[in-house]
C-alpha cells in the first residue's frame, strides 16, 4: 500500500488506534502551525505544504508500527528539525516519553513552542549537538534525514542498549547505504518499504550496533 493523496493519508491514520481524536486535533494544529512557520524559516519545503499529510505526518506515523505498543523508556529522535518524525510520534504515543534532539537555535525554538502548544507534556528538548549529548540508554532511536547511515551509527551507537529499536527512514540509497556497513551492523538490520513513497525504505534494527570502533571509522 502506498498513501497517494492527503484524504488517503488522513483516513489511514483516522483508522489507528493510536491516532484517536484528539491526536487528530494535535496534528491538525500542528499543520496550522507549520504553514506559519514557514513563513518565517523554511521549516520545509514549499512543495511539500500541499503533502503535509502523506509526506510528513503518515510518514512519521508508519515508524509506530515497527514498535510495540508496550514500550516504554527513552525515544530518542535526533535530528528533529521540524519536528518528524518525533512531534508526531510523541503526539500518537502520550504514553512515551520522547526527547527531541536539534542543534540549530531556530528549530530548538520552533520545537519548543510547537510542544507547548500541542500540550505534548511526554516531549522533552535537546537542544544540542548529539555528540555533546549525555550517553542515556534509549529504548527507541529514530532518525529521519539525520545523516548517512555510517557516521549515523558512530554518533549515536553510544544510546543503544541489546534492546534498543533502530527505526531510520531512508530514501532510494538506503538499501546501498547498509550494504556498505559492516557485517555485524547489516545482519542487525532488515529493510522495510515505506508506505508513502515506493522508492524509500525504513531501515529496522535492534541491539547494539559492534564492533562501534569498525563503523566509526568508516
Amino acid at each position: 500500500m502506498i498513501l497517494t493523496s492527503e484524504a488517503d493519508a488522513r483516513a489511514w491514520l483516522a483508522a489507528r488506534d493510536d491516532c484517536d481524536a484528539a491526536t487528530l486535533g494535535r496534528l491538525e494544529k500542528l499543520e496550522a502551525m507549520l504553514r506559519e512557520e514557514n513563513v518565517r524559516q523554511n521549516l520545509t519545503s514549499a512543495a511539500s505544504l500541499g503533502d503535509l499529510w502523506v509526506r510528513h505526518f503518515a510518514d512519521s506515523a508508519q515508524l509506530l508500527d515497527h514498535v510495540p505498543r508496550e514500550t516504554r523508556g527513552l525515544w530518542l529522535d535526533l535530528g528533529s528539525g521540524a519536528g518528524f518524525p518525533g512531534l508526531v510520534l510523541a503526539a500518537c504515543r502520550s504514553e512515551q516519553q520522547v526527547t527531541l534532539v536539534e542543534s540549530r537555535t531556530k528549530r530548538i525554538r520552533w520545537l519548543e513552542r510547537a510542544a507547548g502548544e500541542l500540550r505534548l507534556d511526554n516531549v522533552t528538548i535537546a537542544g544540542s549537538r548529539l555528540e555533546t549529548l549525555m550517553a542515556i540508554p534509549a529504548s527507541v532511536i529514530s532518525a529521519r534525514a539525520f545523516a548517512p547511515l555510517s557516521h549515523l551509527i558512530a554518533v549515536s551507537a553510544r544510546f543503544s542498549t541489546w534492546q534498543t529499536r533502530w527505526l531510520l527512514p531512508k530514501g532510494r540509497t538506503g538499501r546501498q547505504e547498509l550494504a556498505a556497513m559492516p557485517n555485524s551492523i547489516q545482519t542487525m538490520f532488515h529493510v522495510e518499504p515505506s508506505i508513502t513513497d515506493s522508492g524509500s525504505v525504513i531501515l529496522v534494527g535492534k541491539g547494539v550496533p559492534l564492533p562501534i570502533e569498525k563503523a566509526i571509522r568508516r
